[in-house]
């Protein structure tokens, strides 16, 4: 085993743990859930059997990655956030055949208590503000807040606010540039 798993943590067989990955309290890793390398797990995190958790990810405590979720590396999910995989759930009425995909770009942040809404793409590098509810694809390097989640500026790679000067953009922090096309920031 290359992988950490604490005492009190349930891997079911058939999950597949990259190394160095750390599990740590109460958590249940489905069999059939796949994680990468080097990823930190918190406490009482729930991965279901078709989940994709790629490598390098931090999921902080309290946190269940349903069915149709795809995290990709790099990806930071903060404490007690919230993903769904159906729309319009009804405890009597049995839906697993209308489960959505929610795809976690690579680098993405998602802040303390907020819920991704099914059937999204979060864009690479995007990030979401505590307690923002999002419904709706992200592009790549999005700032969002709020209920619903909308869009107040862009992020650098390294997680810090950019700062725009007409169609380009700049890191403060780590002097990394990007440039406007449209509607989607990329790095210059």
């Amino acid at each position: 085993m290359g992988y950490f798993q604490h005492p009190s943590a349930i891997v079911d067989p058939g999950a597949e743990i990259g190394e160095n990955t750390r599990i740590w309290h109460f958590c249940h890793i489905a069999g059939g859930a796949k994680i990468g390398r080097d990823c930190v797990l918190g406490q009482n995190v729930y991965i279901a059997p078709t989940v994709v958790v790629g490598s390098g990810v931090k999921i902080q405590n309290n946190v269940s990655l349903y069915d149709g979720v795809t995290i990709e590396d790099h990806a930071f999910i903060g404490p007690s956030a919230v993903f769904t995989n159906v729309v319009n759930p009804r405890s009597e009425i049995v839906r697993k055949s209308e489960y959505s995909t929610t795809q976690v770009g690579r680098g993405v942040t998602i802040g303390a208590n907020a819920t991704i809404v099914c059937g999204v793409r979060l864009g690479d590098y995007s990030f979401i503000g505590a307690g923002a509810v999002v419904t709706a694809n992200l592009p790549n390097y999005a700032l969002v807040v709020g209920v619903p989640a909308r869009q107040i500026g862009w992020m650098c790679r390294c997680g810090i606010r950019l700062e725009a000067e007409g169609s380009a953009a700049y890191c403060a922090a780590c002097g990394s540039g990007y440039r406007y096309d449209g509607e989607v920031l990329s790095e210059a």
